[in-house]
């Protein structure tokens, strides 16, 4: 994996720099892969680097929450939460964690994640875990649902997507959990289908299951506080579908819950047909230990 990387005094004298999620090559001054349009600067601020950094995945689909949880993960990442410091590697990374925390503190969400992959946001940290006194070097980028849903139905429609799963540390799937709650089989059809994708792209046998870290992460908890009481009995009871496909096909999967928003408002006016949601105030709870725990394997 190290040899796709070409350092910074190379690609300030015109050699070829490798993507960092493809592989493919680019000139020296390229913003973008030209192949699946991951921005090249993480390919420059990982070139000082001991070792190459991991990539972990944040997967769900529309509307779950993605770039909320990233976004506030990032912020109390950088304010030293829980065992955790963060330091990102250049100012683009910290453009997500900006965009959330400036919304939610005007009361309102993020706009939603673009298709477009080279519109997506990228976050390069350096994240050091004080207890075990180690550094982890972490590229997590905030895909679109509508992006993973499409790359499900037909695969290699966004080869962005299927190199960072095949090259991801770690995962963490997202799960609606008030939807399901309520009795939407949405929420596990979706989980069901990403973690099938994934599967067939590890290509592993029958009797082989997939090791890769896995945190399955009940979104919007709040709305059914069961999910925090005992998140593996809720995906169970809930994501039936869901809990088997990881029971029988991966080795190393945990549930957790989360929750970002303390309360809602619902509002409209007379130039809107549709009523908007507004968050009143946020109320962080459980969005760093899926976190913690994806760490602790890689």
């Amino acid at each position: 994996m190290s040899e796709t990387y070409a350092t910074v005094p190379q690609a300030r004298i015109g050699v070829a720099v490798n993507c960092m999620i493809c592989g493919t090559p680019n000139g020296p001054d390229a913003p973008q892969c030209r192949q699946c349009l991951a921005p090249m600067a993480l390919v420059h601020d990982a070139g000082a680097q001991e070792a190459p950094p991991a990539l972990v995945s944040i997967i769900g689909e529309s509307n779950v929450g993605k770039t909320v949880y990233l976004g506030f993960l990032l912020d109390m990442l950088s304010q030293r939460a829980g065992d955790f410091e963060a330091i990102p590697r250049g100012a683009y990374s910290i453009d997500l964690q900006q965009t959330v925390i400036s919304h939610m503190a005007a009361r309102a969400f993020p706009p939603k994640t673009p298709m477009e992959a080279d519109r997506w946001l990228w976050a390069y940290y350096q994240v050091h875990q004080r207890s075990a006194d180690r550094w982890v070097d972490l590229v997590m980028p905030d895909m679109a649902g509508e992006s993973l849903a499409a790359e499900v139905a037909s695969p290699r429609t966004f080869r962005v997507i299927r190199d960072l799963l095949t090259r991801s540390a770690g995962s963490l799937l997202l799960i609606d959990a008030a939807l399901a709650a309520n009795g939407s089989p949405q929420p596990d059809f979706f989980g069901m289908k990403m973690l099938s994708y994934i599967d067939s792209m590890r290509g592993a046998r029958r009797d082989q299951r997939i090791d890769t870290p896995t945190a399955v992460v009940l979104c919007k908890a709040d709305h059914c506080p069961e999910a925090f009481d005992d998140p593996r009995r809720f995906a169970e009871a809930n994501l039936n579908r869901l809990w088997n496909l990881c029971l029988s096909r991966f080795s190393n999967v945990e549930f957790f819950a989360a929750s970002v928003v303390g309360s809602l408002a619902y509002g409209t006016s007379a130039r809107q047909e549709f009523v908007s949601l507004i968050p009143l105030h946020t109320a962080l709870r459980g969005i760093l230990e899926p976190f913690q725990w994806i760490i602790d394997q890689v």
